[in-house]
């Protein structure tokens, strides 16, 4: 199953970035494998529409689950709407939070966790 985790950084030890539509990078996991992809995040610098582009970004990579620190209205709507299991509050590595997923200690949210606007500069 592939999941996709929020990343400063594009190793498996980097830090979880706490936003959703403007992180660094995209690391696209497979929990069965435990290959990994890092993706630099096309919209991070975008004016406008950020979490909803991001969301169909990932929604078009086949992705389960999105792990983050938080996500606004528009992106939870975009994944919500594509299916994606919507997870929020995770922080710490990329790497645990993957094991943490595989674990089942997770829980998916069931609505954004901040406002629009959330992570712009």
């Amino acid at each position: 199953m592939k999941v996709c985790i929020t990343s400063q950084g594009d190793k498996l030890d980097s830090a979880i970035d706490p936003r959703f539509g403007r992180c660094q990078y995209f690391i696209i996991a497979d929990t069965e494998s435990e290959d990994f992809e890092a993706v630099p995040n096309p919209n991070m610098d975008s004016m406008g529409g950020a979490g909803i582009q991001s969301g169909q970004f990932i929604s078009e990579k086949e992705i389960k689950a999105v792990l983050t620190g938080n996500v606004g209205p528009n992106a939870y709507q975009t994944l919500n709407a594509a299916g994606v299991l919507v997870i929020t509050g995770v922080s710490g590595r990329v790497r645990d939070a993957i094991q943490k997923y595989k674990n089942g200690e997770f829980k998916s949210t069931d609505g954004p966790s901040v406002g629009s606007k959330f992570g712009t500069a």
